[in-house]
């Protein structure tokens, strides 16, 4: 990949794409919950997929699969921390995909967060809405998008995507050595 096929966006372009794309997945997410609080909260389950896909209503106290559910405030307290993080690191990187990613990390973890704290008895301790019952484990769209971004955050660093422009400058030093290299021998 050369350096000069690297696209940067400038700053604003950089934050308003992570503002666009939060706020969308953030809105599908709490859209397709209260959906679900509607629809599926007298108890019912709809199989959309026999075998491999229903929906079914839970409030989960806990994180994945339910661990953690004495812990819920926890739980939210990483939560605030991880949002807070990402978007440290929206404001960082140089990276439009890197942006993309982060952003709908952003999303999946806010859009939990605020189920945490909408239906919070306590301090912190409220259960986030699943809705997507697999057989083996029930989430909501917020996971999903959380799974993607850690996927997208895995693809780019295998492929190398500069994060900041210390690693877009590391690189173009890199690739002017391999041609000055290469012209000596």
């Amino acid at each position: 990949m050369s350096v000069m096929t690297i696209r940067q966006g400038r700053p604003r372009t950089r934050v308003a794409v992570f503002a666009c794309v939060a706020v969308v997945a953030l809105v599908i997410d709490q859209a397709t919950k209260a959906w679900a609080q509607a629809a599926l909260g007298d108890g019912r389950s709809v199989r959309v997929i026999p075998g491999l896909l229903s929906l079914t209503l839970v409030h989960n106290p806990g994180a994945s699969l339910g661990f953690g559910s004495s812990q819920t405030w926890m739980i939210s307290l990483l939560a605030v921390v991880a949002c807070v993080a990402l978007v440290v690191l929206a404001l960082r990187t140089i990276s439009m995909r890197w942006i993309v990613a982060l952003a709908l990390a952003f999303a999946g973890a806010l859009g939990n967060l605020i189920d945490r704290v909408a239906y919070a008895e306590g301090f912190l301790n409220g259960k986030v809405v699943d809705f997507l019952n697999y057989g083996w484990s029930v989430g909501n769209v917020a996971d999903i998008f959380l799974m993607v971004a850690g996927i997208g955050i895995v693809v780019l660093i295998l492929l190398g995507e500069p994060f900041s422009q210390k690693d877009l400058d590391r690189l173009a030093t890199a690739e002017t050595e391999v041609e000055a290299g290469g012209k000596t021998l």
